[in-house]
């Protein structure tokens, strides 16, 4: 009998601190091997942004940040720590909308995001003077985790990295992809047929960011301790693209 179609995802247990230098790929081999996990080829490795960027050392020590007058500005208008602001303003394009605790920016890798994704939870710092940034490029940063991981356990994988965002017409945070490796972060079936025939004129999945919302609900937002979650049963065709595929076109994005 056809096997039904069904989706698996692991969140490696007990996965240990991540500090600067830490090899990733070694870290996540240890922590399935410790977990009794087993990879095989197709499984998705989903990598919480804020591992990646300690391990990156995208650390930032506020007390050494000097604002400027708009960053001043900014905080006078936000309510932010005006250092905090200016770090945000230095990982930005442009900002967009600026309102009390609301800073939303253009990252300079294109994501329209709260704060330039400069985070202070769970960054190990209880005097509140550290900052952790993005990474520099998150789809370099999944390339050669994916090749490290696919180096140490001799099957293909994907990589995705996985960050939370809010979203212009909805609450609430979901995870989306900012970095992916070794998989298709979008899948274009325009042109093909639905169930009765009729052509797709304009069906683009966001295949990666669809993962890496999946990966969230296990990994939690909090204090879970669950930074890596392998999904396994995922079956893809389309060629491997990167993250920043997913990014709208500023000359299609109806909310700037």
């Amino acid at each position: 009998m056809p096997v039904e179609p069904r989706l698996e995802l692991v969140a490696l247990r007990a996965f240990p601190s991540v500090g600067k230098g830490d090899d990733l790929a070694s870290l996540i081999v240890a922590s399935a091997a410790n977990s009794g996990f087993a990879f095989a080829d197709g499984d998705v490795v989903v990598v919480a942004q804020k591992i990646v960027s300690k391990s990156e050392d995208r650390f930032v020590d506020l007390a050494s940040i000097e604002p400027s007058p708009h960053a001043n500005e900014l905080a006078a208008s936000t309510g932010k720590d005006a250092r905090l602001v200016q770090v945000i303003l230095d990982e930005s394009r442009r900002v967009l909308r600026a309102r009390p605790d609301v800073l939303i920016v253009e990252h300079r890798q294109g994501y329209v995001v709260a704060n330039a994704g400069v985070d202070q939870s769970n960054v190990g710092d209880a005097n509140g003077e550290l900052a952790l940034r993005l990474p520099e490029d998150a789809d370099a940063s999944a390339r050669a985790l994916c090749a490290g991981l696919e180096m140490q356990i001799g099957k293909r994988i994907g990589v995705v990295i996985n960050d939370s965002f809010g979203r212009a017409w909805r609450l609430g945070t979901v995870g989306v992809a900012i970095g992916a490796a070794g998989l298709p972060a979008i899948v274009d079936r325009r042109g093909c047929p639905d169930m009765f025939g009729r052509t797709l004129r304009s069906t683009i999945i966001g295949y990666a960011d669809e993962i890496a919302a999946a990966a969230s609900l296990l990994m939690g937002q909090a204090d879970e301790g669950r930074p890596v979650v392998v999904v396994r049963g995922l079956d893809w065709s389309a060629p491997a693209t990167p993250a920043s595929a997913l990014i709208r076109p500023e000359t299609e994005d109806l909310f700037r």
